[in-house]
């Protein structure tokens, strides 16, 4: 009876074995796949080792913000060749939560060049501060288009013509001593608000193929835009490993033509291209040397003319917001934002931060 007892006992302890086992196993394996230093972490540290890959379709469009509309799509234009695309009023409280800022009323306006886009925004209510008088090319909310030309002594001309504002010197063309940019010709130049505008031209070794096509125009379209970064290592965190886009390639660019074309004595910068998808880049200009550029300013917003913001269609908006909160981004939009009717383009969106203020505005269509 004893014996019979002890053996049902072991039969059953034994079944009880190999369910624990069936069981916690894939547990076991699942958790050995996580790197050992990770094993301790909390759900919200793990997330944030797992960033949304690619989660950027495309470049969409870069903006600014404008004080008078109709000066700003006269110039835009008659100088640039830029076509006007829409033009549409907004107002209410969803745009509110949008960009941040209440009671807005907003004059938008998309411009096309090429295959690429510019949003122009003029704040009718509340209206914002001008771009500071004294800004430099290093100082932190500075940021440009960069606007392919087939001709650049003819580009040249054409500007000196409707006598902009010269932000270069002259146009300059950079050294074989820099060898991923040697041979390309650039000129800085502002337009009627003072936002930042370059002119660039590359050699047939360089640039995107569709730049060297044969064509009477002399506008051709938008290769990137640039803005002045910190850390280039920080950046790279927020728009490679958050948001998915791909390093294209780096520099080291010195010397008088670099100083000259930035008109900063002595300027040193790592230069860094990234590329989505689909449309154009977005250039990282580090400056090694000087470094008393001025940071943005804490108390900026959407409706001050330094303002400029780059939109990036993503996949999944929800789960993009989600990990950048994880990380502690800025943002400027208390939550994502469904938009009640067609007049921007897309369904959903949400202003950020980038690292150094520079402002993101994150869609899904």
């Amino acid at each position: 009876m004893r014996s019979s007892l002890t053996c049902r006992l072991k039969r059953s302890l034994l079944s009880a074995l190999v369910f624990a086992t069936v069981v916690v196993s894939p547990q076991l394996q699942a958790i050995s796949q996580v790197p050992r230093s990770l094993r301790s972490s909390t759900p919200a540290q793990l997330a944030q080792t797992q960033p949304v890959q690619n989660a950027v379709v495309a470049v969409e469009s870069v903006g600014m913000t404008v004080f008078d509309m109709d000066r700003t799509i006269e110039f835009y234009t008659q100088v640039l060749s830029f076509q006007k695309v829409s033009d549409v009023e907004v107002l209410g409280t969803a745009y509110e939560q949008l960009q941040g800022i209440f009671g807005v009323r907003l004059r938008i306006v998309r411009m096309r060049l090429g295959d690429e886009f510019i949003d122009l925004t003029e704040y009718l209510t509340p209206r914002g501060r001008p771009i500071p008088i004294d800004s430099r090319s290093h100082d932190r909310w500075f940021q440009h288009i960069a606007i392919v030309v087939s001709d650049m002594d003819k580009a040249y001309l054409h500007l000196r013509q409707y006598k902009v504002q010269h932000a270069s010197t002259a146009p300059q063309r950079l050294p074989a001593s820099i060898k991923e940019a040697a041979g390309i010709r650039a000129f800085y130049f502002k337009d009627p608000d003072g936002h930042n505008l370059e002119i660039i031209n590359f050699p047939p070794d360089k640039g995107n193929p569709k730049w060297h096509k044969p064509t009477h125009r002399l506008f051709l379209g938008i290769d990137h835009t640039a803005i002045v970064v910190s850390s280039t290592a920080a950046s790279l965190k927020f728009y490679q490993d958050l948001l998915g886009l791909k390093l294209a390639g780096e520099s080291m660019n010195e010397g008088t033509e670099q100083a000259h074309l930035n008109n900063v004595e002595g300027a040193r910068l790592h230069i860094s291209g990234l590329r989505s998808p689909a449309g154009p880049g977005i250039e990282f200009l580090e400056y090694l040397y000087p470094q008393d550029g001025r940071p943005y300013p804490v108390d900026a917003r959407p409706n001050d003319l330094l303002n400029w913001q780059t939109t990036l269609v993503v996949k999944d908006l929800a789960a993009l917001t989600q990990q950048l909160r994880l990380h502690r981004s800025t943002f400027l939009s208390p939550d994502i934002v469904s938009i009640p009717e067609p007049a921007l383009g897309f369904k959903k969106g949400i202003l950020v931060r980038d690292p150094d203020g520079h402002v993101v505005r994150l869609v899904e269509k």
